[in-house]
């Protein structure tokens, strides 16, 4: 979520704050509308493109061997019946 949240800034703000006397294109701050657009248009690609492939593969986990440990294996504790210890 760290991670996430600051490469969304990052992406917006590049739209936001970008000077054309740097990089040859204008940000919103400039008035350039534009470039802020395609930069939400990426942001919001990546995030759903994250969700997507985090949902399929957690559903293909899901499936295959569980996300879930059993309500047993809750209640004891997962050090003692994971590891076989007591934390």
């Amino acid at each position: 979520a760290i991670h996430g949240m600051g490469g969304l800034w990052g992406a917006l703000a590049t739209g936001i704050f970008a000077v054309a006397a740097v990089n040859g294109a204008s940000g919103l701050i400039e008035g350039n509308v534009h470039q802020f657009v395609a930069n939400a248009a990426g942001a919001l690609a990546a995030v759903v493109y994250a969700f997507v492939v985090t949902y399929i593969l957690a559903v293909a986990i899901d499936k295959t061997i569980g996300l879930r440990v059993s309500e047993e294996e809750e209640y004891v504790g997962l050090d003692l019946s994971q590891h076989g210890e007591r934390c």
